[in-house]
């Protein structure tokens, strides 16, 4: 059969009913203990499901799936996004290694960076994410890897990951990406030079805001590195959340295909509101990265920020808290709206955040364009009113 197109493997990827009766979706396999015919199998392991925590065919359904997707080698469960993050960072690094970390990384990757890894002995760096090729002179004969996230899940600068690749391979570095923002479909990893891509499964693949998981999907030759460490410190997922996952994933295509139009519409019309400074939407101009995102990406997510004009705090109180379809809550990739503040001075160590005014991160949901619109244009009023 030739090679299946995008929308066909969402739907068909991690798929055997052949093997469960005809059944279309694979069963739910709850284990801990996995029985052994003979003392043969019990020495070699040589059954492929060998115990609960290592994989049933439920998890191994949503890791073919995952990995098909993404164009990696295989991939592997975690218990979070954060988690599959500090994994493949243990994965690769040791006491000594120095670690290139982007500036615009997740606030909880960094916290880890800046407490576990350094009190382990690790040499943690930040750069400017838009650094490109610049970045080869950061690297140290100790480079061991480049932890990219791209774009930023805050500010959305997007990354020169072929540029950055190039440097790092030739240094014998490693090339690590949270790809969750473009998830598996609007950007491929492997064919852009990543060794690792991390997914929190949490955002989209899940999309109902119900599940805690994360997937790190590598090349062949990073693979048994990676599931050496993933196995040694306990990673698992439950399979009651995978199943969830499963199910998610076969909607993918078509949800984020109505987040990214949502999103668009949304950032553009922010964008011509005179409360806004400016929009950081990775497929709007003016968005650092943005040449580099028509030349990499095949979409957009629903997710970007903006900049507020200053204004007092009772001011974003009135519009924050009486908006009825934009929820408050952290996370994002689920069918609801969310918008959340967000502090950039506070992350930023190799680049300065300038601006003044306040930035919102927004999350665009499947609800009708024109009730959000609705929700925002009241929200706008309050605000005013609460500022003058």
């Amino acid at each position: 059969m030739t090679k299946k197109k995008q929308d066909t493997l969402v739907v068909t990827a991690g798929r055997n009913p052949e093997t469960n009766f005809g059944i279309v979706n694979p069963p739910v396999y709850h284990a801990s203990t996995v029985l052994y015919p003979t003392l043969e199998a019990v020495k070699t392991r040589s059954q492929p499901v060998t115990y609960g925590r290592r994989g049933t065919p439920t998890t191994f359904a949503l890791q073919d799936a995952i990995a098909e997707l993404e164009g990696g080698y295989k991939s592997a469960l975690t218990s979070s996004g954060l988690s599959a993050v500090t994994t493949a960072l243990l994965a690769f690094l040791k006491a000594g290694d120095h670690l290139l970390m982007v500036d615009s990384v997740y606030q909880p990757s960094r916290h880890f960076c800046d407490s576990v890894l350094k009190r382990y002995g690790i040499d943690v760096e930040y750069y400017d994410p838009l650094i490109g090729a610049g970045i080869e002179k950061l690297v140290r004969p100790e480079t061991k890897v480049i932890f990219t996230e791209s774009p930023g899940s805050v500010t959305f600068e997007v990354q020169d990951i072929p540029a950055i690749a190039e440097v790092a391979h030739r240094h014998g570095a490693r090339v690590l990406l949270d790809n969750t923002w473009a998830s598996p479909l609007y950007f491929k990893p492997f064919e852009h030079g990543v060794d690792v891509s991390i997914q929190a499964v949490t955002k989209y693949l899940c999309g109902h805001s119900d599940v805690m998981m994360g997937s790190i999907t590598t090349t062949e030759d990073a693979w048994t590195e990676m599931l050496n460490t993933h196995g040694a410190i306990g990673q698992c997922a439950a399979p009651d959340d995978v199943y969830l996952v499963l199910r998610g994933i076969r909607t993918l295509s078509t949800r984020l295909e109505r987040h990214m139009k949502t999103g668009i519409a949304l950032a553009e019309w922010l964008g011509k509101r005179p409360e806004v400074t400016r929009v950081l939407h990775p497929a709007l101009p003016g968005c650092p990265g943005h040449e580099i995102w028509k030349r990499d990406f095949t979409g957009a997510c629903g997710l970007f920020s903006i900049e507020l004009e200053p204004c007092q705090e009772k001011a974003l109180a009135a519009f924050l808290d009486g908006l009825e379809l934009f929820g408050m809550g952290y996370s994002w990739g689920g069918f609801e709206s969310l918008v959340i503040p967000q502090y950039p001075k506070k992350m930023r160590t190799a680049t300065e955040w300038t601006a003044d005014g306040q930035i919102l991160r927004f999350h665009a949901g499947l609800e009708d364009i024109d009730d959000l619109i609705a929700d925002l244009e009241a929200g706008f009023e309050r605000l005013h009113a609460a500022d003058s």
